[in-house]
């Protein structure tokens, strides 16, 4: 298979231009400011009990999957950055519900929730059909995960700032909003200017076609997913409830996580590229199936070094995501007709986005029943998907 060189400017220009990339890097600080902290906005700022801030993020965030085959149909009539801008404006919208809402409304905050869910569910569609536009072959997977490094450092220096002002109570949160608001309109105006638009398919009814299904690859993705939410709440919940160790080593593990992203994500993406990205796929889940016993051994009674042990491993598993999300979303604007790029994409946005909304309730289910229910579940189900997605 032939490979890909690390050449800036040609990554910068198969992202969709500088301007573009200025624009992915003020939406992920501007959400990097506010999505860590929304549950803490909900209840801090508008005095709403946390079980019912917490039922209506979830709540925005299912709501939000209802609008992807939309988004899919727009993205096949051809448009691109203006689905991308579309995104980022949905959450403006939700920002400034978010800062009208006086204190003790949850259904207004719901509906600011459910605003932004809607942009965070349609960006990475639009966004990969836009790259898609722009690069091909293996150029477009490096620029996916070009994309993917920028947005995890834009939202991890958004979170540090976010972090550093938290101490400012009720008011900061309220000033982290607005500023927020602000980027994500900066970033819609920037991603406008870029003006790209797919030329439709020639004929109508090739347009109709039908989308692939891909049924064994969303299935997959499903369970492929939960490894996105290892770092932000297994971990943590593992390490402090059963190893009974200092949150320090939740923050330093979802650091490291987010800086091994940053710097390896398109590296680990281009040196694969010899391989197939299915092959690819497969090789993600084995490594995370492999973190994962790890995580078993590292946490089981008995286990004098429980903590380091967990940080160890939680490299590996890093490694395995990287692998994941290099190949996944590649994959699939490969398979995809160019007729039904954007409902496929919508599609595969669809399986993640159910898989980050499932996998909370899984893990902390699973949790309480001991190491092995949860890492040997986990690990069993990642080895099975993978198996499918190489056969």
């Amino acid at each position: 298979m032939p490979t890909t060189k690390i050449r800036p400017r040609a990554l910068v220009r198969a992202s969709g231009g500088p301007r573009y990339a200025a624009a992915l890097a003020v939406d992920a600080l501007g959400t990097g400011l506010l999505r860590p902290f929304l549950l803490l906005y909900g209840v801090t700022a508008l005095s709403l009990s946390a079980p019912a801030t917490g039922i209506a993020m979830t709540a925005g965030i299912v709501a939000g999957l209802v609008c992807m085959p939309a988004v899919g149909r727009w993205l096949d009539r051809g448009a691109r950055s203006t689905v991308v801008a579309a995104s980022m404006l949905v959450r403006v919208a939700g920002v400034a519900l978010l800062l009208a809402t006086p204190a003790g409304h949850v259904w207004l905050f719901a509906t600011a929730a459910l605003l932004l869910g809607i942009g965070n569910q349609a960006w990475p569609a639009a966004h990969a059909a836009l790259v898609a536009t722009v690069a091909h072959g293996r150029e477009r997977d490096a620029a996916l995960a070009g994309g993917r490094a920028l947005r995890n450092a834009g939202m991890g220096v958004g979170a540090l700032i976010a972090t550093a002002c938290l101490a400012g109570g009720s008011t900061a949160l309220h000033t982290l909003a607005a500023v927020t608001g602000l980027a994500y309109l900066a970033a819609a105006a920037l991603a406008w200017s870029v003006h790209l638009h797919a030329r439709p398919a020639a004929a109508p009814a090739e347009a109709d076609g039908p989308a692939p299904r891909m049924r064994t690859l969303l299935a997959a993705n499903v369970v492929y997913v939960f490894c996105l939410n290892v770092p932000e709440i297994a971990l943590p919940l593992v390490l402090v409830t059963q190893l009974h160790a200092s949150p320090v080593w939740s923050a330093g593990i979802f650091v490291a996580n987010t800086v091994l992203v940053v710097t390896l994500q398109v590296p680990v993406t281009v040196l694969l590229s010899r391989y197939s990205r299915r092959t690819v796929l497969a090789l993600g889940g084995v490594v995370l199936a492999a973190s994962y016993l790890g995580f078993l051994a590292a946490t089981s009674p008995g286990h004098g070094w429980g903590a380091p042990a967990v940080a160890a491993v939680s490299v590996l598993c890093t490694i395995g995501e990287i692998i994941y999300a290099g190949s996944a979303t590649a994959l699939v604007t490969a398979l995809a007709p160019a007729h039904a790029l954007g409902r496929t994409l919508a599609r595969f946005e669809l399986s993640t986005g159910f898989g980050l909304a499932v996998s909370p309730a899984v893990i902390t289910a699973l949790a309480p029943h001991g190491p092995a229910a949860l890492w040997g579940s986990l690990a069993a189900a990642t080895l099975l998907s993978a198996g499918a997605v190489a056969t």
